[in-house]
């Protein structure tokens, strides 16, 4: 099933970038009603032909396609673009699906650079009704807060060219916000759904593994963000500040923990 991994890459990000595009089109050539239905129409179609492609890979393999990074990488890329396209219709934003639409690129890319050979076997550990949800959440969480990385970074890249007024620093943390909370959310609930299965694989519901100490890390951070944000309600240059870092320490919790000398000894040596 692999193997059609790049024709679907292409069938997915080709209407996004088409979509992308439409939504910069001069009211002189097309109405904006019309501009936004197109636009959004082939938007969608790149996390519609995504969650095919992740459908029949589970079929496919008789098991959640959640295992491995690439896995997750997959569905990873599936939910950037719901988060844009739904922050899109809400703000009516353009830059929220360039910026969407690249990190989604970037993903299925190292995907292409980095392919993999799936087994249909699961560990003992990874049979459990907590697999899936904890996998979900955990990656939907990481879409959202991706996002609200990318609305930090526009302001603080907005405040450097002194483009950054008080409506438009107003409207960007209206939407960090936003995100945060969501993302937050979630955040909390895939720790609690982890603790879980935890107990049920292993029988212990925290033992502080790396992947766990850097899970906690990120949900820390966020919740700085959050506690940061109900102190000191006008500092909104360093709560973008904040995301950024955050998004860093996500990806290491995700990505990079994977690299370090203690993961060899990780009870989560099985997403690498």
């Amino acid at each position: 099933m692999w193997t059609y991994f790049q024709l679907t890459a292409l069938l997915a990000a080709i209407p996004m970038i088409g979509g992308t595009l439409i939504s910069y089109a001069p009211a002189s050539t097309i109405s904006i009603k019309n501009r936004d239905r197109l636009s959004l129409s082939l938007f969608a179609l790149g996390p519609i032909v995504l969650g095919i492609f992740i459908a029949m890979l589970w079929v496919t393999l008789d098991r959640p396609p959640m295992r491995t990074l690439g896995e997750t990488r997959v569905l990873y890329s599936f939910f950037l673009p719901l988060v844009g396209f739904s922050l899109y219709i809400q703000w009516r934003q353009r830059w929220m699906l360039v910026y969407t639409l690249g990190m989604t690129i970037i993903f299925l890319s190292i995907n292409l650079l980095h392919p993999e050979n799936f087994s249909k076997s699961l560990m003992p550990a990874l049979v459990s009704p907590w697999f899936v949800p904890h996998v979900v959440v955990y990656i939907f969480s990481y879409a959202m807060l991706a996002a609200s990385a990318l609305v930090g970074l526009k302001g603080l890249v907005d405040n450097y060219r002194g483009k950054l007024t008080k409506k438009l620093e107003l409207n960007l943390i209206k939407q960090a916000d936003q995100l945060v909370f969501i993302g937050f959310g979630f955040l909390t609930a895939g720790l609690l759904f982890g603790a879980i299965w935890a107990k049920e694989a292993w029988g212990h519901y925290w033992t502080w593994d790396p992947k766990e100490t850097w899970a906690f890390i990120t949900w820390a951070i966020y919740l700085i963000y959050i506690h940061y944000r109900v102190q000191h309600k006008n500092h909104r240059t360093q709560a973008f500040n904040i995301l950024v870092v955050g998004f860093i320490f996500l990806m290491i919790c995700w990505v990079g923990v994977n690299y370090l000398p203690s993961a060899s000894t990780s009870v989560h040596t099985y997403t690498n």
